[in-house]
């Protein structure tokens, strides 16, 4: 108690000093000054107003007041003699600040700082002095800001999990970092380091080891203590990035060390029989049984050793072929699948759909007469074995409805019908606002559609997956039906001003494709176009990679309304 006396004391003993320097002649009225009892909450970069006011109510006008931080010396604004003094005025304070006037007659006085910085946070004193009387009253500035939204990423495996750092900056004061789970389950162990800049905003690293599949789905969130406000962001981490131990191992690394055990074993057991030649025979006839037991039980445990080795060494091979098939970029895929050149079906073009005379574009004959039918078109050539891939870019893919993947060949196309797998249909596409999977999933809206989609089929292991060739990212993936017989490249126009363009690829399928002696039934009549209707694609990537748009399926009732 008695240092909270004596540091009140030291932080008044300039006013102090000041008041013993006042005149002594004349009397002044009395008054006591109020600031204000709670903080006084201000924004980054705003403007705010510290009040002051003496009891009773008289005026001002002609009295000294000083509004100053820990000490006297410290001033943040003077008026005397009606007027504002700037000598004593504190640097960054300089054309900062003013008073408020309309009240000063009514006993009120106000500073209104202009642009908050993050400095002007603490305490404050307003001084009022009448003649030889003074009164001072103290109040509390609390400075806040919200800064840049946190940007969170994979650094990669680490302790049996995956590291995951979020980061963020331009924050003050110092913000509360919190991860949770989709389950709003709160991680508690994560590391956290702020640095604070120049100007005295706080940036926030915080680093969190994700060691269970079941939390993939991650969020940091900053909140401001001061304003309440919170910032958040989420990532889904791949089933890949998780490490993958193998059993083997512990057993392994024992085997080792009972291995280096024996082979320490050996060599005092030969050091023994070399100091032991001098004994007598019995002696030397006993150690050298003991020898030729230690070298057979040496050889089994080399054996063993070797055997487990292979087994590591297969395992090694199995996660790597793996890892090599994983689903993360698209450019991965491309070293392991053939480029296929597609080229579109005239007689399986719906009439409404008009087909370029180079067959590599689809688009609307006449969109006034669109109903609610479904539009489609196939590729010319069939695929029933290999791997190979292909690229479409689509026209206005953000404003209209549109979708494209493989179908089976036998697929019922007339009228209305359901694309999904149960009915031959393995797509993805834009129904509404949503890029959609179509499949019997939930259904979630994506932020990013993609305006260039590579289909990479994959009948060895059966499966079609689709990626965002503008940076490479992993949209979706379908299991085929264990015989899906020939596919057939699926292009489809649902509404808007839509049209796809074939991309040219280099090089060409390996026994892949299967001429259309029996095409899928035609329609109508062909329909070719020379260069009507259709935009100039050039198929060449010309975004930065890094878009982050992971897809999620949705349900048919969704998509079909």
């Amino acid at each position: 108690m008695e240092d909270c006396c004596r540091g009140s004391l030291l932080s008044h003993l300039p006013s102090l000093l000041f008041f013993f320097q006042l005149p002594a002649g004349g009397s002044a009225e009395e008054f006591v000054v109020i600031g204000s009892s709670d903080p006084i909450v201000a924004v980054l970069g705003r403007s705010i107003t510290l009040p002051c006011r003496v009891s009773p109510a008289m005026s001002v006008e002609n009295m000294e007041l000083r509004w100053f931080r820990s000490k006297f010396s410290e001033a943040v604004f003077i008026y005397q003699n009606q007027q504002e003094q700037r000598e004593e005025q504190l640097a960054q304070y300089t054309g900062r600040t003013s008073l408020v006037k309309d009240f000063l007659t009514r006993g009120e006085a106000a500073v209104y700082i202009h642009d908050v910085q993050a400095f002007d946070n603490g305490l404050y004193t307003c001084f009022f002095r009448k003649g030889s009387f003074y009164e001072e009253a103290g109040l509390e500035l609390k400075v806040a800001g919200v800064g840049s939204a946190p940007q969170v990423h994979i650094t990669g495996p680490e302790e049996d999990g995956v590291r995951v750092v979020c980061k963020a900056s331009g924050w003050f004061p110092k913000p509360q970092v919190q991860w949770r789970a989709l389950s709003e389950e709160k991680f508690l162990m994560f590391s956290e380091t702020h640095v604070q800049n120049a100007e005295g905003l706080f940036s926030v690293e915080a680093a969190l080891v994700v060691k269970h599949r079941s939390s993939r789905n991650v969020t940091c969130s900053l909140l401001n203590p001061i304003l309440s406000q919170e910032k958040a962001m989420a990532i889904f981490i791949p089933e890949d990035f998780f490490p993958r131990t193998s059993p083997w191992m512990s057993a392994f690394m024992g085997i080792l060390t009972l291995l280096m055990l024996l082979l320490l074993g050996t060599a005092y057991y030969t050091k023994r029989e070399h100091t032991a030649k001098c004994q007598e025979m019995q002696e030397w006839e006993k150690l050298h049984r003991e020898k030729e037991e230690d070298q057979w039980a040496k050889e089994e445990a080399l054996k063993a050793r070797d055997e487990l080795q292979a087994d590591l060494d297969w395992r090694k091979s199995v996660y790597l072929a793996a890892l090599k098939k994983a689903k993360l970029y698209a450019d991965w895929r491309k070293e392991k699948f053939q480029a296929l050149p597609v080229t579109l079906n005239p007689e399986s073009a719906h009439p409404s759909l008009a087909v370029s005379d180079e067959k590599t574009s689809v688009t609307w004959k006449d969109t006034s007469k669109v109903t609610g039918e479904t539009y489609s078109v196939l590729g010319h050539d069939g695929i029933t074995q290999g791997c190979c891939y292909w690229e479409v870019e689509i026209t206005n893919a953000d404003k209209s409805e549109w979708a494209l993947g493989v179908c089976s060949g036998g697929v019922q196309r007339r009228g209305w019908y359901q694309e999904s797998p149960e009915k031959g249909f393995w797509t993805v596409g834009k129904y509404g606002d949503n890029l959609c999977a179509l499949t019997t999933q939930s259904h979630e809206s994506l932020r990013k559609i993609p305006h260039r989609v590579g289909v990479f089929l994959d009948l060895k292991e059966g499966d079609v997956s689709f990626y965002n060739m503008t940076d490479g990212s992993h949209m979706f993936s379908f299991p085929l039906a264990s015989s899906p017989g020939t596919l057939f490249p699926y292009f489809s126009l649902k509404t808007g001003d839509v049209s796809m363009t074939l991309c040219s690829v280099v090089g060409g399928p390996a026994e892949i494709l299967v001429p259309l002696n029996n095409p899928p039934p035609s329609l109508e009549e062909p329909v070719s176009l020379s260069g009507v209707g259709f935009s100039s694609v050039s198929c060449v990537d010309g975004a930065p990679p890094g878009a982050e748009s992971p897809l999620l399926p949705c349900s048919p009732e969704a998509m079909f309304p």
